[in-house]
């Protein structure tokens, strides 16, 4: 999840800095992109897993790491990522590669919207809920809940990822974020759960990501960059890299720091 509101990488050996390296483009040092933390994740799958999925559906997957997981947890499963990031998709499939999981799972470069996939067993919706509709806030998130109700199957699991207001934004922290950020683009948890349940989905679990889990996504979200511009204050292009990583950093420590959440729903097909 990054922009505008809406297994684990092995630790790099530090090498030592390389006069003319280019700037990482990555993000090696995230396990999710998202604020979840290994115990969320372990829980999750394992939760998840106990329905026994045939299918699942990943809708924005990135590079798919917990439908990989659930996929080791699952074995009976298929698993089916869908982005427009080829370079998280590669990271996706050499994953899937490493863990043997390669004839399990297919990761397509393809947007969800109007999308044909499903029904799936399992649909996760981690974070990207704008790839299933092109309606603008706060209209987004309802119109991507009624695609994910067609999207899974009867007795299936959708577990959505959706980002939400800890408590009503003032004026000085949306002015502190993106610009033209506006309260009204996001609902508080209780707003969100009634749209899953008005889309026709009964909430089994309602979780939301820890200021701890936040800190560790916003650190690993630049710690590449970071460490790039400690090891290359004069590589022609620090100071773009740098004015881009403060840029974010400031949106994040003076604006939507303990203030944007993001909900994990556990939603069950009614009816």
């Amino acid at each position: 999840m990054r922009g505008k509101p809406v297994g684990v990488p092995a630790r790099r050996r530090y090498r030592g800095p390389v006069a003319n390296e280019d700037p990482p483009d990555g993000l090696s040092q995230l396990a999710f992109h998202g604020p979840m933390s290994e115990a969320r994740a372990a829980l999750l799958t394992a939760r998840l897993a106990r329905a026994s999925p045939g299918t699942i559906l990943d809708i924005g997957c990135g590079w798919g790491e917990l439908m990989l997981r659930l996929l080791a947890a699952a074995p009976g499963a298929t698993g089916l990522g869908i982005d427009v990031n080829d370079a998280d998709l590669a990271r996706g499939r050499a994953n899937a590669r490493a863990r043997g999981l390669s004839d399990r799972v297919t990761f397509a470069r393809e947007s969800g919207i109007g999308t044909s996939r499903g029904p799936a067993d399992l649909v996760l919706c981690l974070g990207s809920s704008h790839a299933l509709s092109d309606a603008e806030p706060p209209r987004h998130t309802a119109a991507a809940l009624r695609v994910l109700r067609r999207l899974v199957a009867p007795g299936g699991r959708v577990l959505l990822g959706e980002g939400i207001w800890e408590h009503p934004p003032t004026d000085a922290e949306l002015a502190a974020m993106w610009p033209g950020t506006a309260a009204g683009e996001l609902p508080d948890l209780a707003t969100l759960v009634d749209l899953a349940v008005d889309a026709g989905f009964r909430p089994a679990w309602i979780e939301t990501a820890s200021p701890q889990e936040w800190e560790e996504f916003e650190s690993g979200y630049q710690a590449d960059q970071e460490e790039w511009l400690a090891a290359h204050p004069g590589h022609p292009r620090a100071a773009e890299v740098r004015e881009r990583v403060d840029e974010h950093r400031s949106l994040w420590l003076r604006g939507y720091r303990n203030v944007l959440g993001l909900a994990y729903l556990t939603l069950v097909p009614a009816g």
